[in-house]
């Protein structure tokens, strides 16, 4: 019986946002023909190689959580979703780049994350400035995806790469942005890929074991 480590990593953002279609793409690198609501949560899985090809290589399966994009305040659904923030490795923040409320919504869904216990009750924002500080000790790694990039009118698209840069630099996240009905987005060689494995790599990395307390799970 084989001992396998794996890591888990959120996948947050609103309802409609491609959520689940990009979690899809990332695991069976497939486009999802029929996607439906989340309710509650479902996982895939992904098979990572660390350090491919050298002698330190090693598998891991990353535990990609696909939570369900109510954004309510009411404290049940919250208090619902906080079993699912529990030792958790990395997060995938989403939003749809064609809708500018699901992006500021991103700071809402990471602080309730990072924040399980105290539960924050909206987006903080003020004035349209955002506390950076709130981040500075975040040591869970984070990265931005935007999807539906395929729908942004040429016009509009040097405008929402500039909004989609600073919420990179609020999160201290690398950003991709794609659509998810293309998986050449993400082919092997790309920016977008290069920047993927390098989010996974932070959460794979031998030396981050105790830092992100991995777990194993056994296969026969």
């Amino acid at each position: 019986m084989a001992s396998l480590d794996r890591v888990k990593v959120l996948v947050l953002g609103d309802s409609g946002v491609g959520k689940s279609s990009l979690v899809h793409l990332l695991c069976q690198n497939q486009v999802l023909g029929n996607p439906s609501w989340t309710v509650g949560c479902s996982v895939d899985v992904r098979v990572q190689d660390y350090k491919e090809g050298t002698p330190e290589e090693k598998t891991f399966y990353i535990e990609l959580w696909d939570v369900g994009g109510s954004v309510g305040n009411a404290s049940s659904v919250k208090s619902t979703r906080a079993v699912f923030y529990n030792s958790v490795n990395g997060i995938i923040l989403v939003h749809d780049l064609t809708n500018k409320k699901s992006s500021q919504n991103l700071y809402r869904w990471s602080l309730e994350a990072l924040n399980k216990d105290s539960s924050p009750t909206g987006v903080i924002i003020s004035n349209g400035d955002y506390d950076r500080e709130q981040f500075a000790e975040n040591p869970v790694p984070l990265l931005l995806i935007g999807t539906k990039f395929d729908q942004i009118p040429e016009n509009k698209r040097s405008e929402v790469l500039t909004r989609t840069a600073f919420l990179s630099e609020d999160f201290n996240a690398e950003e991709i942005n794609l659509d998810c009905t293309n998986p050449r987005y993400l082919a092997a060689g790309t920016s977008n890929a290069v920047k993927l494995s390098r989010f996974f790599d932070k959460m794979t990395g031998f030396t981050d074991r105790k830092r992100f307390n991995f777990k194993s799970l056994h296969y026969d």
